[in-house]
């Protein structure tokens, strides 16, 4: 890419003699790729977006959810969505969740 300063025009309306008011103006030019390039660029584009595809299985991710929530993926086929608030209330809890899970390990499934 090309980049061409133009310090615009010196006197932009309004301004009076000797204004300070001179902005640059950044005009961009793209330079044509060649075509062996764009296939290049392509075929890459084509393997990334394939990859983003297929699932992680087993590989946990966090992520902000639209509305301010703490989405957790790759427990189940859908997220975990908690407010900050509420994980910190779950997370101050996870001494009990884990004495639970050991006083009830025969009652509860265990997904494989």
């Amino acid at each position: 890419m090309v980049h061409l300063l133009d310090w615009g025009d010196p006197k932009p309306a309004g301004a009076g003699v000797g204004s300070p008011f001179l902005l640059p103006i950044v005009l961009s030019v793209k330079v044509m790729a060649s075509e062996e390039e764009l296939k290049v660029e392509i075929e890459r584009l084509r393997a990334e977006n394939e990859s983003l595809k297929k699932p992680t299985r087993g590989q946990m991710s966090l992520k902000v959810s639209e509305k301010g929530g703490l989405s957790v993926y790759g427990l189940g086929r859908f997220p975990v969505t908690l407010y900050r608030e509420q994980w910190e209330k779950l997370l101050n809890m996870a001494d009990e969740i884990r004495k639970f899970i050991g006083e009830n390990d025969r009652a509860l499934k265990k997904k494989e």
